[in-house]
């Protein structure tokens, strides 16, 4: 939730970004949103695909952490010229530029990791790993929509609270109570 919300007011634009007062709350949103994803990326079954998107998965979190600093401090320079400076130097140094731009902001490595992790779940929620299969292809450029980010990680919200609601519902049906105590 706190991604999706990042990534619908950076949608309002760079200008709108870099007014924001008193903080950058558009990458705040997008960087405690990363950060709460780590023990859910590591909570996933046992299975092959885990242990392929539990990686990918968490190595697209720290780039979206480090993308979410570098922003940080681009918001924080007063004026388009010191940003500019700022750019023509990081971009220089491909230590930082790539992981943290060219994959951070791109968020590749983080979505297909997802896919992976959804696919778990595939026999009991086809249409949760439908949605995230076709989330991931919007953030991929692949199906072009406008405000792809917001759509993709919208379908992406959407798909994983159907995996996970449906899961703990069924899991919650399946318990048997016990009438003496009244507790499940």
């Amino acid at each position: 939730m706190f991604f999706l919300i990042g990534q619908i007011i950076l949608a309002q634009g760079n200008e709108f970004v870099y007014s924001q007062k008193p903080i950058d709350f558009a990458h705040w949103f997008l960087f405690v949103g990363a950060v709460f994803l780590i023990p859910q990326a590591v909570s996933f079954p046992k299975k092959i695909v885990s242990y392929v998107g539990i990686p990918l998965t968490l190595i697209g979190i720290a780039c979206i952490i480090g993308m979410c600093v570098l922003d940080f401090i681009w918001w924080s320079f007063p004026n388009e010229e010191a940003r500019i400076e700022f750019t023509n130097h990081v971009s220089n140094v491909p230590s930082i530029w790539k992981p943290f731009i060219t994959i951070g902001s791109s968020s590749k490595v983080f979505n297909i990791g997802l896919l992976l992790l959804s696919i778990n779940y595939f026999k009991q929620e086809k249409l949760g790993v439908i949605l995230v299969f076709i989330a991931t292809l919007i953030l991929l450029h692949i199906i072009p929509v406008p405000y792809r980010l917001v759509f993709g990680y919208s379908l992406t919200l959407i798909g994983f609270s159907i995996i996970f609601i449906k899961k703990d519902f069924k899991n919650t049906l399946q318990q048997k109570p016990n009438y003496k105590t009244n507790t499940y």
